[in-house]
């Protein structure tokens, strides 16, 4: 992340020899070669977190010891072929200066060789951020052979959104963890996803948004993946994606209508949000003992019930108005009161205690029933 003061104690800087050439709009790339042992002298490593006013710092997944282990023993062996490449994001302060001289005969012309020359800054402030081999740089900095040649490319750009671009293009086709994605979607750029990537973007910044608004009846509920012993999360992000991801794909879910939506066919995300904080509000007021609880003590909260109370959602909204008031959404909700034992009793639809049901396809799948039904009948009733 970008530093406001670089601050170095002894001046000191690394020269080397790369290649330069440009991609995208005139972004600067680079080639080089340096020691396996200096990479975590000119480069931090750019941990996802969060500071105190909830603000997402970084995007790295925390160091895998395990991992970074087998790398050094494999290192100490000696004489050992290491070709692959770390990249970095370089902070615009390092200086390229073109080799003078005729091009050789034949020369494509696509890059031009030169002098890098980057400068060793305090950690936490150095010039360059790791965007992909952490827990290879972490074992060179601890193998007895800190020599070996390392091969690097290095783009520059100070900009953390370009970088967590970077981070989820690379990784993508590695074992990531998926809630490591779905928490820095929705703070990348995002020009060049692909359309996989693209599809999750909207789920993810919805959910990332629930949980920072004060206003949100999910505010500080959301397990995500900076999270570091956070107390009072405990609604995964996971189970809150498949309800919107679902809404999103059933064209009669109660979200489908705000997608690709204007002249330029963007989705109204703002559309469902409102959408989203009005149905779960008017949750959290007929289900008020039920609500906020570790799953453990209310199935409610549970992705079972939160992927249950999602498919209503979408029931409701299928026969209603999309501009429901809580008040609205409420009434509604009170039907289904009657048939509900999130935090005790039997489920006497499923014939299944309130803590035995499970974030399984099958009781997932008899609990949306269960509840679609009992509202149906309700409204059936009524007339």
């Amino acid at each position: 992340m970008k530093a406001t003061k670089k601050t170095s104690t002894s001046r000191q800087e690394l020269v080397v020899r790369a290649l330069h050439t440009t991609q995208g709009k005139g972004l600067d790339v680079y080639a080089f070669f340096i020691k396996g042992g200096d990479i975590v002298r000119v480069a931090d490593i750019s941990r996802i977190t969060r500071d105190s006013d909830d603000e997402l710092k970084g995007f790295q997944r925390p160091e895998i010891r395990q991992h970074v282990k087998g790398i050094v023993d494999y290192l100490n062996q000696g004489e050992v072929l290491f070709p692959n490449a770390i990249i970095l994001a370089l902070a615009p302060d390092v200086k390229f200066v073109a080799s003078r001289g005729s091009k050789p005969t034949g020369d494509s012309r696509v890059s031009e060789t030169g002098t890098l020359t980057l400068p060793i800054y305090d950690e936490g402030q150095r010039v360059a951020w790791i965007v992909d081999g952490q827990q290879r740089s972490i074992a060179l900095s601890q193998t007895q052979h800190k020599d070996l040649a390392v091969p690097v490319i290095g783009f520059i750009s100070d900009k953390l959104s370009v970088q967590r671009e970077q981070f989820i293009l690379v990784n993508k086709a590695k074992p990531l963890p998926t809630r490591l994605i779905n928490e820095l979607l929705p703070e990348t750029a995002a020009v060049m996803l692909p359309r996989d990537l693209v599809a999750r973007k909207v789920p993810a910044e919805l959910v990332t948004t629930l949980n920072q608004d004060p206003a949100s009846p999910f505010f500080r509920l959301i397990k995500r993946a900076s999270d570091r012993g956070a107390s009072g999360a405990v609604v995964t992000d996971t189970a809150l994606l498949s309800v919107i991801k679902s809404s999103l794909s059933n064209p009669l879910g109660a979200l489908a209508p705000f997608k690709s939506v204007g002249r330029e066919g963007g989705s109204d995300v703002a559309g469902m949000y409102r959408i989203l904080t009005t149905y779960w509000s008017a949750v959290t007021a007929v289900f008020p003992d039920a609500w906020g609880k570790d799953p453990r003590q209310s199935r409610l909260m549970h992705s079972a019930g939160l992927m249950a109370m999602g498919l209503l959602m979408d029931a409701i909204y299928a026969r209603l108005s999309p501009e429901l008031d809580v008040a609205a959404v409420q009434r509604e909700l009170e039907t289904i009161v009657p048939f509900c034992r999130w935090t005790k009793g039997t489920w006497e639809t499923l014939g299944l205690a309130w803590n035995e049901v499970q974030n399984t396809p099958p009781h997932v799948k008899k609990l949306q029933d269960a509840l679609v039904r009992a509202h149906a009948a309700s409204k059936h009733s009524a007339k």
